[in-house]
Protein backbone atom coordinates (compact mmCIF):
# COMPACT_ATOMS: atom_id res chain seq x y z
CA UNK A 1 0.00 0.00 0.00
CA UNK A 2 1.73 3.31 -1.08
CA UNK A 3 1.60 5.90 2.06
CA UNK A 4 -0.39 8.52 1.42
CA UNK A 5 -0.57 12.40 2.97
CA UNK A 6 -3.62 13.73 4.99
CA UNK A 7 -6.14 15.45 2.63
CA UNK A 8 -5.66 18.12 4.06
CA UNK A 9 -2.19 18.76 3.83
CA UNK A 10 -0.56 21.39 2.18
CA UNK A 11 1.85 21.54 -0.07
CA UNK A 12 2.88 24.89 -0.62
CA UNK A 13 5.84 26.81 -1.83
CA UNK A 14 7.79 29.76 0.01
CA UNK A 15 9.10 33.40 -0.92
CA UNK A 16 10.12 36.30 1.12
CA UNK A 17 9.38 39.86 0.07
CA UNK A 18 13.03 41.32 0.32
CA UNK A 19 14.35 38.39 -1.76
CA UNK A 20 11.56 38.04 -3.92
CA UNK A 21 9.63 41.73 -4.67
CA UNK A 22 12.46 43.81 -6.34
CA UNK A 23 11.19 47.43 -6.41
CA UNK A 24 12.64 48.57 -3.13
CA UNK A 25 12.87 52.52 -4.44
CA UNK A 26 9.23 52.64 -6.05
CA UNK A 27 5.63 53.05 -4.67
CA UNK A 28 7.02 54.75 -1.34
CA UNK A 29 8.69 51.51 0.39
CA UNK A 30 11.32 53.11 2.85
CA UNK A 31 14.43 51.63 3.00
CA UNK A 32 16.30 48.63 4.81
CA UNK A 33 19.51 48.04 6.11
CA UNK A 34 20.21 45.54 3.39
CA UNK A 35 19.86 48.59 0.75
CA UNK A 36 23.21 49.68 1.64
CA UNK A 37 24.51 46.41 2.98
CA UNK A 38 24.47 44.53 -0.07
CA UNK A 39 26.09 47.40 -1.87
CA UNK A 40 29.33 47.66 0.83
CA UNK A 41 29.47 43.99 1.18
CA UNK A 42 28.63 42.09 -1.95
CA UNK A 43 28.54 41.33 -5.40
CA UNK A 44 24.31 42.35 -6.33
CA UNK A 45 21.84 43.48 -4.51
CA UNK A 46 17.83 42.92 -4.39
CA UNK A 47 17.09 44.76 -7.41
CA UNK A 48 15.27 43.68 -9.49
CA UNK A 49 15.74 40.10 -7.76
CA UNK A 50 12.37 37.98 -9.25
CA UNK A 51 10.54 40.93 -9.33
CA UNK A 52 7.87 39.45 -7.54
CA UNK A 53 6.46 42.69 -6.87
CA UNK A 54 5.19 43.05 -10.50
CA UNK A 55 5.26 39.27 -11.41
CA UNK A 56 2.92 37.64 -8.78
CA UNK A 57 0.40 37.04 -11.23
CA UNK A 58 2.37 34.91 -13.18
CA UNK A 59 3.75 32.92 -10.14
CA UNK A 60 -0.07 32.60 -8.75
CA UNK A 61 -0.85 31.18 -12.09
CA UNK A 62 1.80 28.63 -12.13
CA UNK A 63 0.92 27.95 -8.32
CA UNK A 64 -2.66 26.92 -9.95
CA UNK A 65 -1.65 24.92 -12.57
CA UNK A 66 1.29 23.11 -10.48
CA UNK A 67 -0.98 22.36 -7.79
CA UNK A 68 0.47 24.24 -5.12
CA UNK A 69 -2.40 25.52 -2.64
CA UNK A 70 0.30 27.07 -0.28
CA UNK A 71 1.92 29.74 -0.47
CA UNK A 72 4.70 31.48 2.33
CA UNK A 73 4.70 35.54 1.59
CA UNK A 74 5.66 37.92 3.81
CA UNK A 75 4.92 41.99 4.68
CA UNK A 76 7.90 43.95 3.60
CA UNK A 77 7.40 46.65 7.01
CA UNK A 78 8.87 49.76 5.64
CA UNK A 79 6.13 49.05 2.06
CA UNK A 80 3.43 49.78 4.70
CA UNK A 81 5.77 51.74 7.66
CA UNK A 82 8.42 53.54 5.68
CA UNK A 83 10.18 54.61 8.52
CA UNK A 84 8.95 51.43 10.73
CA UNK A 85 6.24 53.53 12.76
CA UNK A 86 4.16 56.63 11.93
CA UNK A 87 2.99 57.53 8.41
CA UNK A 88 1.06 54.51 6.75
CA UNK A 89 2.24 54.50 3.18
CA UNK A 90 -1.24 53.55 1.07
CA UNK A 91 0.50 52.36 -2.17
CA UNK A 92 2.08 50.03 0.06
CA UNK A 93 -1.16 48.71 2.18
CA UNK A 94 -3.45 48.98 -1.70
CA UNK A 95 -0.40 46.33 -3.09
CA UNK A 96 -0.67 43.65 -0.94
CA UNK A 97 -4.45 43.95 -0.38
CA UNK A 98 -4.35 43.00 -4.34
CA UNK A 99 -1.80 40.12 -3.54
CA UNK A 100 -3.81 38.60 -1.07
CA UNK A 101 -6.46 38.76 -3.53
CA UNK A 102 -5.16 37.19 -5.80
CA UNK A 103 -3.56 34.24 -3.99
CA UNK A 104 -7.31 33.93 -3.28
CA UNK A 105 -8.52 33.54 -6.58
CA UNK A 106 -5.92 30.77 -7.45
CA UNK A 107 -7.15 28.83 -4.51
CA UNK A 108 -3.76 29.34 -2.79
CA UNK A 109 -3.38 30.06 0.56
CA UNK A 110 -1.34 32.91 1.64
CA UNK A 111 0.81 32.41 4.96
CA UNK A 112 1.55 35.83 6.20
CA UNK A 113 4.68 36.83 7.49
CA UNK A 114 5.36 40.02 9.29
CA UNK A 115 9.27 40.09 10.00
CA UNK A 116 11.33 37.85 7.25
CA UNK A 117 14.84 39.95 8.14
CA UNK A 118 14.18 43.51 6.66
CA UNK A 119 13.86 45.39 9.77
CA UNK A 120 13.38 49.00 7.93
CA UNK A 121 16.55 51.08 8.39
CA UNK A 122 15.64 53.50 10.72
CA UNK A 123 14.87 51.04 13.28
CA UNK A 124 17.60 48.64 12.60
CA UNK A 125 20.25 51.58 13.07
CA UNK A 126 18.61 52.17 16.39
CA UNK A 127 19.52 48.98 17.43
CA UNK A 128 17.17 46.12 15.65
CA UNK A 129 15.18 44.29 18.09
CA UNK A 130 18.33 45.26 21.22
CA UNK A 131 16.80 48.29 21.53
CA UNK A 132 13.57 47.78 23.63
CA UNK A 133 11.78 50.49 21.39
CA UNK A 134 11.41 48.66 18.59
CA UNK A 135 10.16 46.32 20.30
CA UNK A 136 6.53 47.88 20.61
CA UNK A 137 7.34 49.56 17.11
CA UNK A 138 6.84 45.82 16.30
CA UNK A 139 3.67 44.96 17.63
CA UNK A 140 2.06 48.40 16.57
CA UNK A 141 2.80 47.00 12.73
CA UNK A 142 1.70 43.99 13.47
CA UNK A 143 -1.82 45.44 15.21
CA UNK A 144 -2.01 47.26 12.02
CA UNK A 145 -1.65 44.83 9.59
CA UNK A 146 -4.11 41.87 11.69
CA UNK A 147 -7.24 44.68 11.25
CA UNK A 148 -6.44 45.77 7.83
CA UNK A 149 -5.61 42.58 6.02
CA UNK A 150 -8.58 40.68 7.00
CA UNK A 151 -8.18 38.56 3.75
CA UNK A 152 -5.29 36.69 5.73
CA UNK A 153 -6.11 33.46 7.27
CA UNK A 154 -2.59 32.53 8.57
CA UNK A 155 -0.07 34.94 10.15
CA UNK A 156 3.66 34.36 11.13
CA UNK A 157 4.98 36.98 13.48
CA UNK A 158 9.05 36.01 12.60
CA UNK A 159 10.59 34.11 10.16
CA UNK A 160 14.16 32.90 11.80
CA UNK A 161 14.69 34.59 15.07
CA UNK A 162 17.75 32.37 15.32
CA UNK A 163 19.46 32.69 11.94
CA UNK A 164 19.07 36.48 12.12
CA UNK A 165 21.05 36.93 15.46
CA UNK A 166 23.70 34.41 14.43
CA UNK A 167 24.07 36.63 11.01
CA UNK A 168 23.96 39.94 12.84
CA UNK A 169 26.18 39.15 16.02
CA UNK A 170 27.77 35.98 15.28
CA UNK A 171 28.74 35.41 12.23
CA UNK A 172 28.73 39.18 11.08
CA UNK A 173 27.27 38.24 7.18
CA UNK A 174 24.29 40.30 7.98
CA UNK A 175 23.95 44.03 8.73
CA UNK A 176 25.62 45.22 11.02
CA UNK A 177 28.07 43.18 10.63
CA UNK A 178 28.85 42.32 14.35
CA UNK A 179 31.23 39.37 15.15
CA UNK A 180 31.10 37.03 18.26
CA UNK A 181 28.93 39.36 20.50
CA UNK A 182 27.12 36.63 22.62
CA UNK A 183 25.36 39.51 24.93
CA UNK A 184 23.42 40.80 21.73
CA UNK A 185 22.87 37.63 20.31
CA UNK A 186 20.93 36.23 23.58
CA UNK A 187 19.21 40.09 23.86
CA UNK A 188 17.91 39.89 20.71
CA UNK A 189 16.43 36.72 20.44
CA UNK A 190 14.79 37.00 23.88
CA UNK A 191 13.20 40.56 22.67
CA UNK A 192 12.69 39.47 19.34
CA UNK A 193 10.62 36.30 21.28
CA UNK A 194 8.66 39.21 23.52
CA UNK A 195 7.16 41.00 20.65
CA UNK A 196 6.04 37.71 19.60
CA UNK A 197 4.64 37.17 22.32
CA UNK A 198 2.80 40.59 22.51
CA UNK A 199 1.80 39.96 19.17
CA UNK A 200 -0.21 37.20 19.82
CA UNK A 201 -1.45 38.31 23.32
CA UNK A 202 -2.86 41.27 21.03
CA UNK A 203 -4.33 38.74 18.32
CA UNK A 204 -6.23 37.40 21.19
CA UNK A 205 -7.49 40.01 22.72
CA UNK A 206 -8.41 41.59 19.45
CA UNK A 207 -10.15 38.59 18.72
CA UNK A 208 -8.81 38.58 15.33
CA UNK A 209 -10.13 35.74 13.20
CA UNK A 210 -7.16 33.21 11.53
CA UNK A 211 -4.54 31.41 13.30
CA UNK A 212 -0.91 32.72 14.26
CA UNK A 213 2.13 31.32 15.07
CA UNK A 214 6.21 31.64 14.72
CA UNK A 215 8.67 29.94 12.08
CA UNK A 216 11.73 28.86 13.73
CA UNK A 217 15.13 27.30 11.91
CA UNK A 218 15.96 24.56 13.59
CA UNK A 219 18.96 22.61 12.32
CA UNK A 220 19.64 19.45 14.66
CA UNK A 221 22.81 19.13 16.26
CA UNK A 222 24.54 16.07 17.25
CA UNK A 223 27.95 15.02 18.89
CA UNK A 224 30.56 13.62 16.68
CA UNK A 225 31.44 11.26 19.25
CA UNK A 226 28.44 10.36 21.65
CA UNK A 227 30.41 8.85 23.83
CA UNK A 228 32.44 11.67 24.69
CA UNK A 229 31.06 13.92 27.22
CA UNK A 230 32.67 17.19 25.77
CA UNK A 231 31.04 16.29 22.55
CA UNK A 232 27.69 15.80 23.97
CA UNK A 233 28.44 18.85 25.52
CA UNK A 234 29.35 21.10 22.76
CA UNK A 235 25.74 19.96 20.30
CA UNK A 236 23.98 20.72 24.02
CA UNK A 237 25.37 24.39 24.02
CA UNK A 238 24.92 24.87 20.14
CA UNK A 239 21.48 23.43 20.70
CA UNK A 240 20.33 26.31 23.31
CA UNK A 241 22.20 28.89 21.09
CA UNK A 242 20.61 28.29 17.81
CA UNK A 243 17.38 26.04 18.82
CA UNK A 244 16.72 25.60 22.73
CA UNK A 245 16.63 29.54 23.77
CA UNK A 246 13.80 30.51 21.59
CA UNK A 247 11.78 27.01 21.12
CA UNK A 248 12.10 27.37 25.43
CA UNK A 249 10.38 31.15 25.41
CA UNK A 250 7.69 29.99 22.88
CA UNK A 251 6.59 27.25 24.46
CA UNK A 252 7.30 27.26 28.22
CA UNK A 253 6.98 30.85 28.78
CA UNK A 254 10.37 30.65 30.18
CA UNK A 255 14.03 29.36 29.81
CA UNK A 256 14.20 25.95 31.87
CA UNK A 257 17.46 25.62 34.01
CA UNK A 258 19.28 23.81 31.51
CA UNK A 259 19.01 26.08 28.62
CA UNK A 260 20.15 29.17 31.37
CA UNK A 261 22.76 26.62 33.10
CA UNK A 262 24.43 26.76 29.40
CA UNK A 263 23.69 30.62 28.75
CA UNK A 264 25.19 31.85 31.69
CA UNK A 265 28.44 29.48 30.90
CA UNK A 266 28.53 31.27 27.25
CA UNK A 267 28.88 34.19 28.64
CA UNK A 268 31.18 33.78 31.32
CA UNK A 269 33.58 32.84 29.01
CA UNK A 270 33.12 35.35 26.47
CA UNK A 271 31.52 38.24 28.34
CA UNK A 272 28.11 40.35 29.21
CA UNK A 273 25.30 40.01 30.48
CA UNK A 274 21.40 39.93 29.90
CA UNK A 275 18.38 42.07 30.99
CA UNK A 276 15.57 39.51 31.44
CA UNK A 277 12.70 41.38 32.98
CA UNK A 278 9.67 40.02 34.94
CA UNK A 279 7.50 42.08 32.66
CA UNK A 280 9.00 40.26 29.69
CA UNK A 281 7.92 36.54 31.54
CA UNK A 282 4.28 37.95 32.30
CA UNK A 283 3.96 38.62 27.86
CA UNK A 284 5.49 35.31 26.99
CA UNK A 285 3.44 32.89 29.99
CA UNK A 286 0.51 34.61 28.56
CA UNK A 287 1.15 33.64 24.77
CA UNK A 288 3.16 30.38 25.79
CA UNK A 289 -0.77 28.58 24.87
CA UNK A 290 -1.73 30.96 22.52
CA UNK A 291 -0.05 29.57 19.22
CA UNK A 292 -1.47 28.15 16.61
CA UNK A 293 1.04 26.54 14.71
CA UNK A 294 5.05 26.45 14.57
CA UNK A 295 6.90 26.76 11.31
CA UNK A 296 9.99 24.75 10.69
CA UNK A 297 12.34 25.70 8.51
CA UNK A 298 14.58 22.81 8.28
CA UNK A 299 18.02 22.69 5.95
CA UNK A 300 20.76 20.11 7.48
CA UNK A 301 22.16 18.64 10.59
CA UNK A 302 25.13 19.65 12.29
CA UNK A 303 28.05 17.16 14.13
CA UNK A 304 29.98 18.90 16.76
CA UNK A 305 32.74 18.26 18.97
CA UNK A 306 34.90 19.78 21.29
CA UNK A 307 36.98 22.81 20.59
CA UNK A 308 39.11 25.06 23.40
CA UNK A 309 39.99 27.87 20.95
CA UNK A 310 39.24 31.33 19.76
CA UNK A 311 35.65 32.23 17.98
CA UNK A 312 36.30 31.59 14.14
CA UNK A 313 34.28 31.91 11.93
CA UNK A 314 34.55 30.98 8.36
CA UNK A 315 31.61 32.32 5.98
CA UNK A 316 31.18 30.08 2.72
CA UNK A 317 29.46 32.96 0.72
CA UNK A 318 30.33 31.35 -2.79
CA UNK A 319 29.46 27.63 -2.55
CA UNK A 320 33.05 26.55 -2.62
CA UNK A 321 32.77 23.14 -0.72
CA UNK A 322 34.96 22.87 2.05
CA UNK A 323 35.33 26.50 2.72
CA UNK A 324 33.60 26.39 5.98
CA UNK A 325 34.36 26.92 9.36
CA UNK A 326 32.30 27.68 12.86
CA UNK A 327 34.10 27.53 16.07
CA UNK A 328 32.70 28.73 19.16
CA UNK A 329 35.28 29.68 22.24
CA UNK A 330 33.47 28.05 25.17
CA UNK A 331 30.84 26.26 22.78
CA UNK A 332 32.59 23.73 20.13
CA UNK A 333 33.02 23.75 16.58
CA UNK A 334 30.89 21.89 13.73
CA UNK A 335 32.14 19.39 11.82
CA UNK A 336 31.68 19.59 7.88
CA UNK A 337 34.19 16.52 6.90
CA UNK A 338 31.49 13.65 7.98
CA UNK A 339 30.55 10.69 5.45
CA UNK A 340 26.84 12.51 5.24
CA UNK A 341 26.28 14.45 1.34
CA UNK A 342 26.64 17.90 1.95
CA UNK A 343 26.25 21.05 -0.22
CA UNK A 344 28.50 23.11 -2.00
CA UNK A 345 27.60 25.48 0.82
CA UNK A 346 28.96 22.76 3.47
CA UNK A 347 25.21 22.48 5.01
CA UNK A 348 24.65 18.37 5.56
CA UNK A 349 21.84 16.85 3.93
CA UNK A 350 20.05 14.71 6.83
CA UNK A 351 16.64 14.14 6.53
CA UNK A 352 16.69 11.84 9.59
CA UNK A 353 17.50 15.70 11.26
CA UNK A 354 14.20 16.88 10.33
CA UNK A 355 12.49 14.02 12.18
CA UNK A 356 14.05 14.11 15.02
CA UNK A 357 13.33 17.81 15.11
CA UNK A 358 9.71 17.53 14.80
CA UNK A 359 9.86 14.74 17.45
CA UNK A 360 11.67 16.84 19.77
CA UNK A 361 8.97 19.41 19.82
CA UNK A 362 6.53 16.72 20.07
CA UNK A 363 7.80 15.35 23.26
CA UNK A 364 9.46 18.76 24.59
CA UNK A 365 7.10 20.96 23.90
CA UNK A 366 3.36 18.98 23.88
CA UNK A 367 1.76 22.57 23.90
CA UNK A 368 2.71 22.98 19.97
CA UNK A 369 -0.61 22.06 19.09
CA UNK A 370 0.85 21.37 15.22
CA UNK A 371 3.36 22.19 12.55
CA UNK A 372 4.38 23.60 9.19
CA UNK A 373 7.03 22.91 8.12
CA UNK A 374 7.66 26.15 6.35
CA UNK A 375 10.87 25.90 4.66
CA UNK A 376 12.60 23.15 3.33
CA UNK A 377 15.05 22.64 -0.05
CA UNK A 378 18.13 22.38 -1.75
CA UNK A 379 20.63 25.53 -2.60
CA UNK A 380 22.01 24.34 -6.10
CA UNK A 381 24.12 25.51 -8.86
CA UNK A 382 21.48 25.17 -11.51
CA UNK A 383 22.21 24.86 -14.89
CA UNK A 384 19.51 25.60 -17.71
CA UNK A 385 19.01 23.59 -20.77
CA UNK A 386 18.07 26.15 -23.38
CA UNK A 387 17.10 23.49 -25.42
CA UNK A 388 14.27 21.80 -23.41
CA UNK A 389 14.01 25.08 -21.77
CA UNK A 390 14.11 23.10 -18.20
CA UNK A 391 16.51 22.59 -15.18
CA UNK A 392 17.41 18.60 -14.72
CA UNK A 393 17.49 18.74 -11.38
CA UNK A 394 16.77 15.14 -10.10
CA UNK A 395 19.28 16.14 -6.80
CA UNK A 396 16.40 18.31 -5.97
CA UNK A 397 13.47 16.02 -6.21
CA UNK A 398 15.90 13.56 -4.39
CA UNK A 399 16.45 15.92 -1.80
CA UNK A 400 12.36 16.55 -1.14
CA UNK A 401 11.60 13.18 -1.79
CA UNK A 402 14.07 11.89 1.13
CA UNK A 403 12.69 15.07 3.56
CA UNK A 404 9.00 13.83 2.68
CA UNK A 405 9.57 10.75 3.52
CA UNK A 406 10.77 11.94 6.88
CA UNK A 407 7.30 13.59 7.49
CA UNK A 408 5.59 10.59 6.72
CA UNK A 409 7.54 8.79 9.26
CA UNK A 410 6.61 11.64 12.02
CA UNK A 411 3.23 11.96 11.12
CA UNK A 412 2.61 8.12 11.71
CA UNK A 413 4.48 8.44 14.76
CA UNK A 414 2.00 10.73 16.23
CA UNK A 415 3.43 14.18 14.96
CA UNK A 416 1.12 16.37 14.16
CA UNK A 417 2.21 18.05 10.83
CA UNK A 418 -0.10 20.20 8.24
CA UNK A 419 2.26 20.73 5.48
CA UNK A 420 4.96 21.22 3.72
CA UNK A 421 6.30 24.48 1.97
CA UNK A 422 9.29 24.02 -0.59
CA UNK A 423 12.17 26.87 -0.05
CA UNK A 424 11.56 28.79 -2.56
CA UNK A 425 8.58 28.44 -5.14
CA UNK A 426 10.72 30.98 -7.55
CA UNK A 427 14.50 31.22 -7.95
CA UNK A 428 15.66 34.36 -5.30
CA UNK A 429 18.11 36.06 -4.15
CA UNK A 430 19.64 34.57 -1.25
CA UNK A 431 20.74 37.27 1.27
CA UNK A 432 24.65 36.43 1.83
CA UNK A 433 24.85 33.94 -1.22
CA UNK A 434 23.78 35.93 -3.98
CA UNK A 435 21.65 34.25 -7.06
CA UNK A 436 23.88 31.60 -8.06
CA UNK A 437 22.64 29.50 -5.29
CA UNK A 438 19.38 28.92 -6.55
CA UNK A 439 16.26 26.86 -4.75
CA UNK A 440 12.94 27.64 -6.85
CA UNK A 441 10.87 25.25 -8.48
CA UNK A 442 10.71 27.43 -11.23
CA UNK A 443 13.91 28.83 -12.86
CA UNK A 444 13.96 32.41 -13.02
CA UNK A 445 15.82 34.38 -16.12
CA UNK A 446 16.89 36.78 -13.99
CA UNK A 447 17.64 38.87 -16.86
CA UNK A 448 14.06 39.04 -18.59
CA UNK A 449 11.72 37.36 -15.50
CA UNK A 450 11.32 34.86 -17.59
CA UNK A 451 9.91 31.58 -15.42
CA UNK A 452 10.41 28.29 -16.52
CA UNK A 453 9.39 24.75 -14.67
CA UNK A 454 12.49 22.63 -14.00
CA UNK A 455 11.68 18.70 -13.42
CA UNK A 456 11.54 19.18 -9.76
CA UNK A 457 8.28 21.16 -10.38
CA UNK A 458 6.53 18.49 -12.55
CA UNK A 459 7.61 16.30 -9.80
CA UNK A 460 5.63 17.82 -6.89
CA UNK A 461 2.71 18.51 -9.11
CA UNK A 462 2.20 14.33 -9.11
CA UNK A 463 3.08 14.25 -5.34
CA UNK A 464 0.58 17.18 -4.54
CA UNK A 465 -1.65 16.29 -7.07
CA UNK A 466 -1.54 12.40 -5.73
CA UNK A 467 -1.07 12.60 -2.14
CA UNK A 468 1.96 10.29 -2.26
CA UNK A 469 5.20 10.05 -3.04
Amino acid sequence: MVERFPEDFIFGGATAAYQAEGATRIDGKGRVAWDNYLKENYWYIAEPASDFYHQYPIDLDLCERFNINGIRISIAWSRIFPKGYGEVNPKGVEYYHRLFERCHEHHVEPFVTLHHFDTPEALHENGDFVNRENVEHFVNYAEFCFKEFTEVNYWTTFNEIGPIGDGQYLVGKFPPGIQYDFEKLFQFHHNMMVAHAKAVNLFRTHNIKGEIGIVHALPTKYPLNPEDPKDVQAAELEDIIHNKFILDATYLGEYSDATMKGVKHILKVNGGTLDLREEDFEALRAAKDQNDFLGINYYMSDWMKAYEGENIITHNSKGVKGGSRYALKGVGEREFNVDIPRTDWDWIIYPQGLYDQIMRIKQDYPNYNKIYITENGLGYKDEFDVEQQTVHDKARIDYIESHLSAIQEAIRDGAEVKGYFLWSLIDVFSWSNGYEKRYGLFYVDFNTQQRYPKESAYWYKRVAEQKHL
